[in-house]
């Protein structure tokens, strides 16, 4: 149903402001414009940010992604312990797609803009509010002069050290986060060392502490590029010294280097998304990205979407408490995978003797279906039980070293 707006409410220049053009704010800014609001989308031009790029197949067919997107379709997953003994994961009847950042983010705010979403290059400086109480989004514009507009509702975007989320609600913690860093190189070419190690259709998965002694390191195919990363949230460890050992290790230390990005990754969803009133964040802001894996790209779309929803239901009652309700289907959906996976990245990341035990882990065929069914669709699997039984007395034996490595 299209909105139409009420005559006697303050006259705002867009029905809602978003600020930040990523996943999130994108798939916001193009649900609430098709829902017939008028909506500003301000991102800042030319950032990229760190990321595998991996999309499972529901945020594919969920979000309508187009194929010529899709710039690698992944078939397995290689995890590779401290001790380097590597485990294969294929995938059953499937595939991960593969996008890049650049040309995918770009193409969802294209979207927006055609779905009737009003775009603007600037960067957020402050959040302030006009005669009518309503909130002011203060930028630079792609000049660098100031700029101001006012909206009956402002979504906040713009990334896990998220200006809109301390100005807009200064009592909520943001999530904590680890420090990314990737590097994207040419795809190794048919021969060579650096060939014998890559596969175009296999992600790459370290977990060895020497390369991150509290997250992962990463050799993800974008088709003609690939990623190679690492995520910390130690401080004073070197993700670029640690990529550079990882360009040696797999014999991609001569590859061309096309571009890098650094950033920092949220890895809890935080307490509250909304100010009760007219302010809400979504995406990193809101710390949607998955502990253990940091997959984000899905979530912050899914999130994106139940905060439109919510932001919809507002303007269309006038009942701000409305905005809460984009928090709660979160959570109600994707809480008890996000609480699986921190339980994983809490009790597996601790020290190279649990990693190795956790890659060791990963070589039984419960833990690979479970894993890939759960990641595909998207929510914990309920069928089979006795596989979650088997699993959970396989992690307790290792947890307490009684099983060989």
């Amino acid at each position: 149903m299209a909105y139409t707006p009420n005559s006697s409410a303050p006259k705002a220049d867009f029905d809602v402001i978003v600020v930040g053009g990523g996943p999130s704010g994108a798939t916001a800014a193009n649900d609430l414009a098709a829902k017939g609001h008028s909506v500003l989308l301000l991102d800042r031009a030319g950032r990229i940010k760190p990321c595998g790029g991996a999309i499972p197949p529901r945020c594919i067919e969920d979000f309508e992604i187009p194929d010529e997107l899709i710039c690698a379709r992944i078939r397995s997953a290689r995890m590779i312990s401290p001790k380097n003994k590597a485990v294969d994961m294929p995938i059953e009847n499937g595939f991960v797609g593969m996008v890049n950042r650049e040309t995918f983010d770009e193409w969802l705010r294209e979207r927006a803009e055609k779905t009737g979403a009003e775009r603007r290059v600037g960067t957020f400086v402050r959040l302030e509010r006009n005669e009518a109480d309503q909130p002011v989004a203060v930028y630079t514009d792609a000049e660098g002069a100031e700029a101001r507009a006012s909206t009956k509702l402002l979504i906040g975007a713009d990334g896990a050290k998220s200006k809109v989320l301390k100005q807009g609600l200064p009592n909520v913690k943001p999530a904590p986060y680890v420090f990314a860093y990737h590097e994207i190189i040419k795809a190794p070419k048919a021969n060579g060392e650096a060939r014998a190690n890559y596969d175009p259709t296999r992600c790459d998965v370290y977990y060895q502490g020497r390369l991150s002694p509290d997250f992962y390191a990463w050799v993800f195919p974008h088709g003609d590029t690939a990623s190679i990363g690492v995520g910390s949230a130690k401080k004073g460890f070197s993700l670029r010294g640690a990529v550079a050992d990882l360009r040696r290790d797999a014999g991609m230390e001569e590859s061309d280097l096309v571009r890098h990005e650094g950033a920092p990754i949220p890895m809890k969803p935080i307490k509250r998304w909304d100010n009760g009133r007219d302010v809400i964040v979504t995406g990193d802001a809101a710390g949607v990205v998955a502990p253990a894996s940091g997959e984000g790209i899905y979530y912050a779309m899914a999130g994106g979407r139940m905060v439109a929803d919510a932001v919809h239901m507002t303007l269309l009652t006038g009942e701000a408490k409305a905005l809460a309700t984009a928090r709660r289907t979160f959570m109600k959906e994707h809480g008890k995978v996000f609480f699986v996976l921190g339980l994983l990245q809490y009790f597996w990341y601790g020290g190279d003797r649990r990693r190795e035990r956790f890659v060791k882990i990963c070589e039984d065929p419960d833990v690979q279906r479970l894993t890939w069914e759960s990641y595909m669709n998207k929510r914990l699997v309920k069928r089979e039980p006795m596989a979650h039984v088997r699993v959970f007395f396989k992690d307790l034996s290792h947890l307490l070293g009684l099983a060989k490595t």
